[in-house]
């Protein structure tokens, strides 16, 4: 028998972790029970940071993760294809994109680039603005401290709006948050819930200006030793969970609204004029970020999202 060892970072209740326990299951269905899948859940309980999981599994330490392909946009540039704020609309167009074209040159310039090969694409969650005051407007944004990815990026664009940018890690958010590190920060209402962010920033505004995309990264040496057949069933396993995971990040978003609103938590919502004025005070910066792709990668992604 064969043993995969994946890893996550995420608590009980995450549609990261729902989603890596269908993995599991699944590995051993597509495989007769020939190759078996053991999830260490959450890293960060055991004193690592989330970000280790990216080493961990290069290294062949764990055999696969997920994480946001943000953090490895410098490595890989056209990831950050995704990390173009207030472009892409909505979660059809974005599953259209990575399950097309697009996400199958994706892979290959992962696994060019990195000791990893993609397996699927996750749904990191549509990301909103939580903060301890309420904000409503780019204007309300000016000076304040605003958690965001590892990624200049995101952080060239959160700049453009008025925000003091701050990279910190997944497992010192929480901390952040609650002892006034950081006046704001952007995230899933899913993370904003489960990490109980939503106990210290009380105000949510609803921009949807990125829906994050969490690669399922496997190292590729481990892949390379597995038989065809043991491979394809598990990316079959792979594929089913992937399916899984985005259905409920999907209803996650209802269900974590809701619960956020029985306990308190103002959420507002942007309108079509607000969102405006997001995207046109943003505008510049992810031109940049675009710019720094080439013409064929452009014409991809816009032929893909048109056609989605």
């Amino acid at each position: 028998m064969i043993e995969l060892k994946f890893g996550g970072y995420q608590g009980d209740k995450s549609v990261h972790t729902r989603g890596g326990r269908v993995l599991a299951e699944a590995v051993a269905e597509e495989t007769n029970g020939e190759v078996t899948l053991t999830f260490d859940e959450n890293i960060v309980s055991r004193g690592h940071k989330a970000a280790d999981l990216l080493s961990m599994t290069e290294s062949g330490e764990l055999d696969g993760c997920y994480f946001s392909s943000s953090y490895l946009a410098n490595r890989v540039p056209e990831l950050g294809l995704f990390d173009q704020h207030f472009v892409v609309p909505d979660r059809r167009r974005a599953y259209a994109l990575l399950d097309g074209a697009l996400g199958d040159r994706l892979r290959s310039e992962v696994a060019a680039a990195t000791g990893y090969e993609v397996l699927g694409y996750w749904d990191n969650g549509l990301r909103h603005i939580s903060s301890a005051r309420p904000i409503r407007s780019v204007e309300d944004c000016q000076g304040l401290k605003i958690r965001t990815l590892a990624n200049e990026d995101h952080q060239r664009v959160f700049r453009s709006l008025g925000f003091d940018p701050k990279a910190i890690d997944v497992r010192d958010l929480p901390d952040a948050v609650r002892t006034g590190k950081v006046d704001a920060q952007e995230n899933p209402l899913t993370n904003i819930l489960n990490f109980n962010l939503h106990e210290s920033h009380r105000h949510i505004l609803m921009t949807r200006h990125l829906l994050g995309v969490a690669l399922v990264l496997f190292n590729a040496e481990r892949l390379n030793s597995l038989t065809p057949e043991h491979r394809a069933g598990l990316q079959r396993a792979v594929d089913r969970a992937s399916q899984a995971q985005r259905r409920f990040a999907e209803d996650d978003d209802a269900i974590c609204s809701a619960e956020l609103r029985a306990q308190g938590v103002e959420i507002t919502e942007l309108d079509d004029a607000g969102r405006a004025a997001f995207r046109e005070a943003t505008r510049a910066e992810v031109e940049i970020t675009r710019s720094q792709f080439s013409p064929e990668w452009r014409e991809l992604f816009d032929k893909e999202l048109s056609a989605a």
